[in-house]
C-alpha cells in the first residue's frame, strides 16, 4: 500500500474535522476524496504530508508513519494545496528553480517528469507567477510538486476555480503522470471529476460514506431516479416534496431529481397528481444515475 489510514481523527477545539476515517490508495493508484467544503479533505490531506498532527489514530505513506518519519515522508511526496502557495513576485522560472534547488535537485534532471507540463508554461517562463491565469498557476504549482520525483502526490482541489478546457487538460496530464508509477491522491468537490478515478471515497462531516470504484457505486444503487420538469419549476419542488411517498427530491440541472419510497412506483399516479396541482408540460423520466445522485443520497 502507498497510503495507508487507520482510524484517523483531528479535532479544532469542540469541532471534529475528520471522524475515525479509515482507507488505503494502492501504489500507482489515482485515488479520489470526493466531498463538499467542510468535508475534512484538507485536513486529512495536512495529516498525510506531516503538517498537522492527528488526535487519534495511524497513518503511513509510501511505508513511513506520518510522525516518527515526518522528514523522509517531506523529501519523498509532492504536496499542492488548494491555495496558490507559490512566490507570487517570483517568476515561473525562479520558482522552478527555488524548489528544485530545497530538494538538491535541478530542474533538468527531473525534466522528463515534468515536461508534458512545462512546455505550456514555458512561453511565460519570465512573467512573475502573481500575472498568471489560474490554469497557468495551477500548471506550475504541479510543476514545483513534482520537481524532486515524488513517489506520492497530494493534489488538493487543484481545478477549483479554473476553467472548464484548463480542468479537462490538468486530469489528462494526472492520466499521464499515473503512467509513469506515481501515486495519485486527489480531493475535489466536482462530484464529474469522480469517474476520472480509479476508486473514490465519499467524505462528508469528516466521514467516510463510501469507497469503491466510480462505476461500482453508481451501478450497485438500487434505487430508481426519475427526471421530472414542468414549467413551473420553483412549484415543481414543493408539490414533490408535498407527495406522500416521495422519498428524495432536488434540483439536478434543468430537471428536478425524484426518488419515491415504493418499490411499485407507477409515473402515472404522479403525473395525474401534478396536473391536479395546475402543473403543464410534465416530463417524467428514468434518470442516469450518476455519483452526485449517490452521494445525495447517502
Amino acid at each position: 500500500m502507498s497510503i495507508s489510514i487507520q482510524n484517523i481523527s483531528k479535532s479544532y477545539n469542540k469541532i471534529k474535522a475528520i471522524d475515525s476515517v479509515s482507507f488505503e490508495v494502492n501504489s500507482g493508484e489515482l485515488f479520489g476524496l470526493i466531498g463538499p467544503d467542510g468535508a475534512g479533505k484538507t485536513t486529512i490531506f495536512r495529516v498525510l504530508t506531516t503538517l498537522l498532527l492527528a488526535d487519534q489514530g495511524i497513518a503511513t505513506v509510501a511505508g513511513l508513519d506520518v510522525v516518527t518519519d515526518y522528514k523522509a515522508i517531506r523529501n519523498s511526496v509532492g504536496y499542492m494545496p488548494g491555495k496558490f502557495s507559490l512566490y507570487q513576485d517570483l517568476t515561473v522560472e525562479e520558482n522552478l528553480t527555488f524548489f528544485a534547488t530545497i530538494f538538491g535537485t535541478t530542474i533538468e534532471e527531473n525534466y522528463e517528469l515534468i515536461e508534458d507540463i512545462y512546455v505550456q508554461i514555458e512561453p511565460f517562463k519570465k512573467r512573475r507567477a502573481g500575472a498568471l491565469s489560474g490554469g497557468m498557476k495551477q500548471k506550475l504549482a504541479l510543476c514545483c510538486a513534482l520537481i524532486h520525483a515524488p513517489k506520492v502526490l497530494f493534489l488538493d482541489e487543484p481545478t477549483t476555480g479554473v476553467d472548464p478546457v484548463s480542468r479537462k487538460e490538468f486530469w489528462q496530464m494526472l492520466k499521464r503522470l499515473q503512467q509513469k508509477g506515481i501515486t495519485i491522491l486527489v480531493s475535489t468537490p466536482y462530484m464529474d471529476e469522480a469517474s476520472l478515478c480509479d476508486r473514490i471515497a465519499l467524505i462528508k462531516k469528516g466521514k467516510v460514506l463510501k469507497i469503491d470504484t466510480p462505476q461500482a457505486i453508481t451501478s450497485n444503487y438500487e434505487k430508481v431516479i426519475y427526471d421530472i420538469q414542468s414549467k413551473n419549476t420553483h412549484g415543481l419542488i414543493h408539490d414533490l416534496k408535498s407527495y406522500p411517498t416521495h422519498y428524495s427530491v432536488y434540483a439536478f440541472g434543468e430537471f428536478i431529481h425524484y426518488i419515491d419510497k415504493r418499490e411499485d412506483f407507477d409515473p402515472i399516479f404522479l403525473k395525474e397528481y401534478l396536473e391536479s396541482k395546475g402543473h403543464t408540460d410534465i416530463i417524467i423520466k428514468k434518470a442516469v444515475t450518476t455519483t452526485e445522485d449517490v452521494f445525495m443520497d447517502l
